[in-house]
């Protein structure tokens, strides 16, 4: 599975997004949010043009105070784009959670977990991409997920499991159990993540059998020239086939990304290196490549939480085209 690793960062604090407060009383309050992208591109691996609309969503976030320290609450996301032009509207995140002052959160139900936060570079579409070879699900229904920031230090720590399938019935052999977490560290100008990811998933059908994924990578930003922030990250990624079947692997990727703010106007580049130990391979059912990918970009606030953007991004591979997009994203 690709897993493009991507963080879109805040364009300027005129664009920053902020939940729209609609009710606030006796301790209760409803927030919400929303987003929504329109971009007209084409891919690397696809020279015609096409507009998408990628993201039609909105959510309510509502709290209720139980005293001076915890806070109770619920959310509930609509996703309106499930795929690029999607139609049908269906439930994004849904969870219940707990909130605490001193002591951090806790959520239960449909959410992504610490993984999901990986990645570098304020990119649009293109960004800064390593191959995952694993079919560990980040995202689920049956998730679990704690985060704590005491400013100085972070963390987070999550679970998701597959024991009941869309339909509501319960699956009986189970293969897909996955716990992650980070750890960060903020320290004069710079700030420090460190995640892991551990799973067992089946491997594909002509393999059979099980695999033990692990995901590891380590990022740095450093902020500390006025109006530029760089970071720099390092993914390792190892597959282990529990049968004699499957050729156990694993991937690298060095990345590399700048932002550069100047009054409304935010520049963005960012350019990875992956490395695969089959690559040019054939093996497990599927052919295995290296890539290395870049993207520039360039975004306006036309507005508070508005952005219209332009960028260009491409990759090494033979026969691979230019990828050109410009968009326009409003978030609240």
């Amino acid at each position: 599975m690709k897993k493009t690793l991507l963080a879109l960062a805040v364009v300027t604090a005129a664009t920053s997004a902020q939940a729209v407060e609609i009710f606030n009383q006796d301790g209760v309050t409803v927030g919400l949010h929303g987003d929504i992208e329109v971009v007209y591109k084409n891919e690397t691996t696809r020279s015609s043009f096409q507009q998408e609309i990628q993201d039609a969503d909105f959510g309510f976030d509502v709290r209720y105070m139980i005293n001076d320290e915890f806070t109770a609450g619920a959310y509930w996301e609509f996703d309106g784009s499930e795929y690029s032009n999607a139609d049908v509207t269906k439930n994004g995140d849904t969870y219940v959670a707990l909130y605490s002052q001193s002591y951090g959160s806790i959520k239960f139900g449909r959410l992504c977990t610490a993984l999901d936060d990986a990645g570098i570079g304020s990119d649009y579409q293109y960004g800064i991409s390593s191959f995952f070879d694993t079919n560990m699900a980040m995202c689920g229904d049956e998730g679990v997920r704690y985060d704590i920031d005491t400013g100085m230090f972070y963390g987070t720590l999550g679970l998701i499991q597959q024991k009941v399938d869309s339909d509501g019935e319960s699956i009986a052999d189970n293969q897909d159990a996955y716990i992650d977490g980070k750890l960060g560290l903020r320290v004069a100008d710079f700030d420090f993540t460190a995640f892991f990811g551990l799973g067992e998933t089946a491997a594909p059908v002509a393999v059979g059998g099980n695999v033990d994924d692990s995901v590891y990578g380590l990022e740095a930003r450093f902020g500390g020239i006025e109006n530029l922030n760089l970071a720099a990250a390092y993914y390792v990624t190892d597959a282990d086939f529990q049968n004699a079947t499957g050729k156990d692997f694993n991937t690298d990727t060095i990345a590399f990304a700048a932002d550069y703010y100047m009054d409304l106007w935010t520049f963005s580049a960012g350019y990875s290196i992956g490395s695969h130990d089959l690559a040019g391979k054939t093996e497990n059912g599927q052919e295995y490549t290296e890539q290395d990918n870049w993207f520039v970009n360039a975004g306006y606030g036309i507005a508070p939480n508005t952005t219209v953007y332009a960028e260009v991004g491409g990759d090494d591979q033979s026969g691979s085209d230019l990828a050109f997009a410009i968009g326009a994203k409003a978030e609240f």
